[in-house]
């Protein structure tokens, strides 16, 4: 759990929420504005501490150098020294994960992760966004860290850098690195993530694979006029009606409609999308 204090109110951000990454893992994080997930990376990388509860690193404690060299993490908002480049801010991250083993070769392979190359001797001040994004990345990947915290680096991306950076992740994971990643883009989520996590109000709303509920069904049923209220089991949409096919079939929630009067122009039938699963999860009342 974590309250914070807002002027004279302590509210709370984050309240009971359990979740483990495996190594080879990507876990998606979703959730509305102020759902909670930057506060959850923030609780695992060890930037806030928790008024309850245990967050472990394989083991430790976040805030132990132990941990800390297990963990990359990149910020919502990554800020460098505007005055070095690329290639400077690689190098000086290097130095804290050579123990050993060559800086200018850690450098070298972030800089190839994040696809860096045609800006490596670019200071960050002139960075756009999408670079420093790719930045933010990188210098998290960099040293071979075993996992992985993303708070909406995939969010920053253009659609061709997002596509790229989702692929190194992919190939990450299956070296066994370990990702948890925040994203408002649930088009990547659906495509990255073994398994998803979505919260509302600090509390996590649901949880599961996605591989399974993305092959779920959802009838879409377009009206002549609106209907004045939609039959059991159906959601009203701008266009008409939706629900979901679960075992049923499309005759069965066609001939349901008509039991009910209802001017049915057309129908279709697509998969069920992260978007429908969120927007599911947090509707109604809490």
């Amino acid at each position: 759990m974590k309250d914070i204090r807002r002027g004279r109110r302590r509210v709370r951000v984050l309240d009971a929420v359990t979740l483990d990454v495996l190594p080879g893992e990507i876990v998606g994080l979703a959730g509305s504005a102020g759902a909670g997930t930057t506060a959850v990376l923030h609780v695992a990388a060890g930037l806030t501490v928790p008024d309850a509860g245990a967050v472990r690193l394989a083991g430790a404690p976040p805030d132990r150098t132990r941990a800390r060299r297990l963990l990359g993490f990149a910020p919502a908002h990554a800020v460098f020294p505007p005055t070095l480049t690329v290639r400077e801010v690689l190098d000086y991250y290097a130095r804290f994960h050579a123990r050993g083993l060559n800086r200018g070769a850690l450098a070298r392979r972030a800089l190839e992760l994040g696809g860096l190359a045609p800006v490596a001797r670019e200071r960050v001040a002139v960075l756009p966004e999408n670079w420093t994004a790719r930045l933010a990345f990188a210098q998290a990947a960099l040293g071979a860290r075993p996992l992985l915290l993303l708070d909406q680096t995939l969010s920053r991306l253009d659609p061709l850098a997002r596509r790229e950076i989702a692929q190194r992740l992919a190939e990450l994971a299956a070296d066994g690195t370990a990702v948890l990643v925040a994203s408002r883009e649930l088009s990547v989520l659906e495509r990255l993530a073994a398994r998803v996590v979505i919260l509302r109000r600090g509390a996590v709303v649901h949880a599961g694979p996605l591989g399974a509920l993305l092959r779920e069904r959802v009838l879409e049923v377009v009206l002549d006029r609106p209907a004045e209220r939609p039959p059991p089991g159906f959601r009203a949409t701008p266009a008409g009606l939706e629900t979901d096919l679960g075992a049923g079939t499309v005759e069965a929630a066609l001939a349901l409609c008509r039991a009910h009067r209802l001017a049915v122009r057309a129908s279709h039938v697509r998969s069920k999308t992260l978007e429908d699963v969120m927007v599911r999860a947090c509707d109604g009342p809490r």
